[in-house]
């Protein structure tokens, strides 16, 4: 990269290749392109931005093919960027906590009811206080499960979302609904430390604070009929959308891995530009520790997510007066959106086994891929993209020219344009609460601080996110939803 004026590195030059497709070439020690998605507006938006730099330093880590990828809702994270893809070779290449996140399995989950809007009128208020009292928010959040012995949460970090299933949250159907089955395999939970187990015991169905967030949305638009017909999902209908992943379980499995990979690099000869990206060969002890306590946090999130879409079923039982026949609750799908994961995919013309690290990026297999439940295989993946909490959230479904173009990927939800302390400064003299209730939506929050964070304002439009997937064939539109009920940390 050439230095600017006075001696920093200039911004990356990218340069359009496609319609929303951006390239950034190789250059010094970047081993692969990298490449971005992004409409021209998104893209001028990021000309200076440090995300892209992050791109650049994604494309030095050893074993990394194809490219360096960068999703339309892109800004900077830890390491990789927030929006990041990067695929490496599973034998020669490396494994970054940095290209998962500190919230390991952070994770949407869509849940259809066989409900209307018009049988909540009235209610609304009711089913907000309800939803609020019943699902544990905010930092420091206690769960649900307050009796969990040490014992049961390493079997639950090793069985996955079936744990819950068998104590009575959600339905034996909902498994095969989930992203890996609801249980990554190859978890091992005599390799989480004393403390990340400590941080979990007490956060089994909590939602955490910051962007996570349980919502209670209607279907406002439908663009595909037949795959919404497959997915069950009817204009007017009313959804449950929760937004969580493995709270304090997964912040510290990230974070002992990190002091670990930092110490090793050295010894294994990896050098790379920014020392965020901490990676160690994915066959080293190290490699195989992290990615074994990575697979218990991601069975914790999807746990977290099971029980929070029970305890927000029986709320909806108990303020409407009705049982499970007339709720009729549904998952539709939960998909994670920061994980490594080993797949097979063709590079160069070459079936090749990768490890696919997506952070703040969802999976979007196409049609006929064995890993989808039969019932959805001949449409594709379903993608869940919220957006912010005052306008709407998507759903898409997955595509071929995603497993040509991104290893199988897309965005993962509207991306932020203002960090929290500057929507904090943009709320100054605001009722939040307020004014998102003009726009028709009832919030219940812990606190205004969060609140203020969380506006819409911090966030790029989602529906300029998701149009710049749905044109580039990495995702299609299939629904519009729009919220009702957030209930925030």
């Amino acid at each position: 990269m050439e230095n600017g004026a006075n001696g920093a590195l200039s911004p990356p030059r990218a340069t359009q290749v496609g319609a929303n497709v951006w390239e950034i070439p190789r250059q010094g020690g970047m081993r692969v392109p990298g490449r971005v998605y992004a409409s021209a507006q998104l893209m001028a938006s990021l000309r200076d931005d440090p995300c892209l730099r992050q791109v650049v330093n994604v494309a030095h880590l050893p074993g990394i093919v194809g490219y360096s990828l960068a999703m339309p809702d892109i800004h900077w994270g830890y390491g990789f960027p927030i929006g990041g893809v990067a695929a490496v070779d599973a034998e020669a290449g490396v494994v970054s906590p940095g290209g998962v996140g500190y919230d390991i399995n952070c994770g949407v989950r869509l849940v259809a009811t066989g409900l209307e809007v018009a049988d909540i009128d009235g209610q609304v208020e009711r089913l907000a206080d309800g939803l609020f009292a019943r699902v544990p928010a905010g930092v420091g959040s206690e769960g649900a499960i307050p009796k969990l012995r040490l014992a049961d949460e390493r079997r639950l970090v090793a069985e996955g979302a079936r744990w819950a299933v068998e104590r009575g949250f959600g339905s034996a159907e909902d498994v095969d609904r989930i992203e890996e089955g609801g249980r990554l395999a190859g978890a091992d939970p005599a390799l989480l430390s004393e403390r990340a187990l400590e941080r979990g015991l007490k956060q089994v169905g909590t939602l955490g604070s910051g962007n996570h967030f349980l919502e209670v949305d209607r279907v406002d638009e439908i663009y595909d009929a037949p795959v919404a017909d497959v997915l069950g999902l009817r204009v007017g209908q009313v959804t449950i959308v929760i937004h969580s992943g493995s709270r304090g379980l997964g912040y510290q499995t990230c974070d002992d891995a990190l002091r670990v990979m930092g110490g090793a690099m050295e010894r294994y000869g990896i050098r790379i530009p920014d020392r965020q990206l901490a990676c160690v060969p994915i066959t080293s002890a190290e490699g195989r520790r992290y990615l074994a306590a990575m697979a218990c946090a991601a069975n914790y999130a999807w746990v977290n997510r099971q029980v929070m879409m029970g305890l927000a079923a029986n709320t909806f039982e108990e303020v409407l007066g009705i049982g499970p026949r007339d709720l009729r609750c549904r998952l539709v799908y939960d998909v994670c959106h920061n994980i490594a994961k080993f797949e097979e995919h063709e590079v160069e013309g070459e079936r090749r086994a990768l490890l696919v690290h997506r952070k703040g990026a969802t999976r979007a297999f196409g049609p006929g891929h064995r890993s989808l439940p039969d019932g959805m295989r001949r449409v594709g993946q379903p993608v869940l993209i919220p957006g912010d909490m005052g306008r709407y959230s998507y759903v898409l479904i997955g595509t071929e020219g995603a497993m040509r173009q991104t290893f199988g990927s897309t965005c993962h939800g509207a991306g932020r344009l203002l960090s929290r302390a500057a929507s904090k400064r943009a709320c100054r003299g605001l009722d939040v609460f307020a004014e998102l209730r003009e726009r028709g939506v009832i919030v219940r929050a812990q606190g205004r601080g969060t609140l203020a964070e969380e506006m819409p304002h911090a966030y790029k439009d989602v529906a300029n996110v998701v149009d710049v997937v749905h044109d580039a064939g990495i995702s299609r539109k299939v629904a519009r939803l729009r919220p009702l009920i957030v209930i925030k940390g």
